[in-house]
């Protein structure tokens, strides 16, 4: 069975850092993107950064040259650095991945069971 774990989430101050980790593990025979969300209180749910298999990756506006994503490939885990921390980034961060699981003609979403990020004074 295929999971995402996140973790690296916390209360952080303005200004501060963190850095998120989410690790796919199962049997999974090919992974293409992986990805991280956000969804705030009262708000939609909303693409953060993302990356493919070939190492391309995508920012939302409001967090280019703040945050960055990469990825292990032999780890199957894809990691969110963010700097330079707002108020208005705090949310649950959910990792998100299109893989082909081990014995599987098909590629499936799967998601994690998301992180709080709460940046606050």
């Amino acid at each position: 069975q295929v999971q995402l774990v996140e973790s690296g989430g916390g209360l952080v101050q303005p200004g501060g850092s963190l850095r998120l980790s989410c690790a796919a593990s199962g049997s999974i025979f090919r992974i293409n993107n992986m990805d991280w969300y956000r969804q705030a209180p009262g708000k939609q749910r909303e693409l953060v950064a993302g990356t493919t298999s070939g190492g391309s990756t995508t920012y939302a506006d409001s967090v280019k040259g703040r945050f960055t994503i990469s990825r292990d490939n032999a780890k199957n885990t894809v990691y969110l650095q963010m700097n330079s921390l707002k108020p208005e980034d705090t949310a649950v961060y959910y990792c998100n991945s299109n893989l082909r699981p081990g014995g599987s003609a098909w590629y499936h979403d799967y998601w994690g069971q998301g992180t709080q990020v709460t940046v606050s004074s």
